[in-house]
């Protein structure tokens, strides 16, 4: 009887045509052309200067001779990764990377958050643009500019920091040549530069935010705190995770250019981080296997960290990026 229900229920399906199923791709594809236009100068983009150069990270396994090329250079497996995590520099170059990403993780990722929560507390439309105007202005300072103003800044003989250290009878600090002063210097400067721009994001999600969940809180009685607290905060928090997961993507990548400008051999035991590292051996000395290694190490590491922290945000709070 079950047998016979089955060749009943089989008799049923009636299989779609393969030209019905291009007839609907194709109107599918037809009917969203514009979107496809709009998006293929990103794709372009994407397969050219990120995928197409994945072809060269196989030197990271050769040993890399630019007059025989890639194909013909000879593999030596993974000898450059070894040779990488035997250098005495290391565990410097780890520690260094990782404590700037953390310092900055702390104090540069809820700068803001804070910030977009107390735009958004403010009332008068006026005054409301004008905070959110100077807060974006550094961003769109270069970094350039932006070291030259802390060497200014931060001068022992002429910086207003040390003119007013010395105002209080204290002696002037050589910040730029100190290593323990680096890391601080490279944080706070960030969370200058970039809070207002990052708030950005904070506020669109907190446009997002149901009014009437606000007009419902009013009729209850609750105050502006209580609503901050019970309302605002708890609908910024799947946009939080989804930037932490993303921050905590590139826990092994700092900014190369800005460390390039502010470091120098003084202050490398706080300041050396992999980006400098692979630029001095692969680009100054010409060790190209050996800077793809600890490039691709590098990007080995983050993506899975990335993944992993996806996985346990997802478990914990059902927010994940995929």
């Amino acid at each position: 009887m079950v047998q016979k229900n089955m060749a009943v229920g089989k008799s049923l399906i009636t299989p779609v045509p393969k030209d019905n199923k291009l007839k609907k791709i194709k109107k599918g594809l037809y009917k969203s052309r514009y979107l496809y236009i709009m998006i293929a100068p990103v794709v372009a983009y994407y397969i050219i200067f990120h995928y197409v150069p994945m072809y060269g990270a196989q030197i990271a396994f050769k040993d890399f001779n630019p007059f025989e090329g890639i194909w013909k250079s000879p593999w030596v497996g993974f000898k450059y990764f070894i040779q990488f995590f035997k250098s005495v520099y290391f565990w410097r170059l780890i520690r260094n990377t990782l404590g700037i990403n953390i310092y900055g993780i702390i104090v540069d990722f809820p700068m803001p958050i804070i910030l977009a929560l107390m735009i958004n507390e403010v009332r008068n439309r006026v005054f409301k643009k004008s905070v959110q105007t100077i807060v974006y202005l550094p961003h769109f300072i270069s970094t350039v500019v932006l070291v030259g103003m802390l060497v200014s800044f931060l001068s022992p003989r002429s910086g207003f920091i040390n003119g007013i250290i010395k105002d209080f009878g204290g002696q002037p600090i050589h910040f730029l040549s100190e290593p323990g002063w680096f890391k601080s210097i490279y944080v706070w400067s960030g969370v200058w530069q970039n809070a207002g721009w990052g708030s950005i994001i904070y506020l669109a999600a907190l446009t997002g935010i149901d009014p009437s969940l606000y007009e419902a809180a009013i009729i209850d009685g609750s105050s502006r705190w209580q609503r901050l607290i019970y309302i605002t905060i708890p609908s910024l928090i799947p946009t939080i995770i989804i930037m932490l997961i993303l921050r905590m993507g590139g826990l092994l990548n700092v900014g190369f250019e800005k460390i390039m400008l502010m470091y120098n051999p003084v202050t490398y035991e706080t300041a050396d981080v992999i980006s400098t590292y692979v630029y001095r051996r692969g680009i100054l000395g010409a060790e190209y296997s050996f800077s793809t290694a600890v490039g691709l190490f590098n990007s080995v590491v983050n993506f899975i960290i990335l993944v992993s922290f996806n996985a346990l945000s997802r478990k914990i709070s059902e927010t994940s990026l995929w």
